[in-house]
């Protein structure tokens, strides 16, 4: 029995918890075109045969509704963009995937290249918990911060200490910045007088976005949810922040770029840091990576602290995170934080 219904409909439900109502209906009404023998079984043909896991960790479904995204965003189908959600107008999901449906059709060969690649996603929400715990580093160790983060996409969380932030009613970050990130706060607040400076920083990625590229920044605001409309102003705002700080992300393995690049240094707090990477990991390259941040942690010293920090989810719960940090040279492993997977709250228990 073929489980790509079921998975669809799986992340149907997620997608409604999520506040996406409209990727939810999508979803369900591909599963039953799945169901049917329609054009979304042909398209989504590579994963068949798939289990049940195996389309959760290719992100199968998410590649689909990508893949129909960028379509939109292109304008080269104007049906199918005619009937996708924009602000202040009112969006029929029936219509819309009656669209979709055809699209798959008419635009099969393009649609079929887009989805053959892994989504690559850069939540700028996100950073709501990065900063925190960059801030508990800062607060614990007393000294500068030298950050590097691994599968880092178009680099975007990269600029986190460069943000204006609202953690419930409390304010964090350059009160100047083009980008707001705000966050339903739960807990007591981070050490928001720590002496935090970034004094380098540098981010990798295995295949990055280049985000001065037309067609590589609309892929990537193709897996932005087209219902919610402030992740678009958000991430709008950051890349035109980050194309005026002229932001880099080596192409770079991210295992030997971590071995490579996050070496303690005295004076400073190295951090290695990252946010839904883990899960996309074959289990052999977690363990090789469990061995480069051990490998590294073991050089640390008080005056050279080396830290890693992660937002990751829950090990059974996607639709959960979790902010981790492990701080050398003791190597102590701490939640911070629980966290919406796209940064929308946080609970903080620091």
């Amino acid at each position: 029995m073929i489980q790509l219904p079921r998975a669809f409909r799986i992340q149907a439900k997620a997608c409604d918890q999520l506040g996406s109502p409209f990727y939810g209906a999508i979803l369900n009404l591909a599963a039953d075109d799945l169901e049917a023998g329609g054009p979304t079984l042909d398209l989504m043909s590579p994963w068949v045969e798939a289990s049940l896991k195996t389309i959760f960790d290719d992100a199968a479904h998410l590649r689909l509704l990508g893949g129909l995204h960028d379509l939109v965003l292109s304008g080269e189908d104007r049906t199918l963009s005619a009937c996708y959600p924009v602000p202040g107008r009112a969006t029929d999901p029936v219509q819309a995937w009656a669209a979709a449906r055809a699209a798959m059709v008419d635009h099969h060969g393009r649609l079929a290249d887009f989805i053959v690649h892994e989504p690559q996603t850069n939540e700028v929400r996100r950073s709501a918990c990065l900063a925190p715990g960059f801030l508990q580093i800062a607060h614990e160790t007393q000294l500068p911060i030298r950050a590097f983060e691994i599968a880092a996409s178009a680099g975007l969380n990269l600029n986190w200490d460069r943000y204006a932030y609202r953690f419930g009613e409390a304010t964090w970050g350059d009160p100047e910045s083009p980008v707001v990130i705000d966050c339903d706060w739960e807990g007591a607040l981070p050490p928001l007088d720590a002496p935090l400076k970034v004094i380098a920083r540098a981010a990798c990625d295995r295949r990055p976005g280049d985000i001065n590229d037309p067609v590589q920044r609309r892929r990537l605001l193709a897996y932005i949810w087209p219902d919610q409309f402030e992740r678009f102003e958000r991430i709008h705002a950051a890349i035109a922040l980050a194309q005026s700080l002229d932001v880099k992300v080596h192409a770079a393995d991210a295992i030997n770029w971590t071995r490579e690049m996050a070496t303690p240094k005295v004076g400073a707090a190295t951090v290695a840091y990252h946010s839904v990477f883990w899960y996309y990991m074959s289990t052999a390259k977690r363990a090789d990576m469990l061995q480069t941040l051990s490998d590294l942690g073991a050089r640390a010293t008080t005056a050279a602290p080396f830290a890693w920090l992660r937002m990751e989810p829950q090990p059974d719960n996607m639709a959960i995170m979790e902010l981790r940090l492990t701080l050398w040279p003791n190597g102590e492993e701490r939640i911070l934080a629980v966290v919406h997977p796209h940064g929308a709250w946080v609970k903080w228990v620091g």
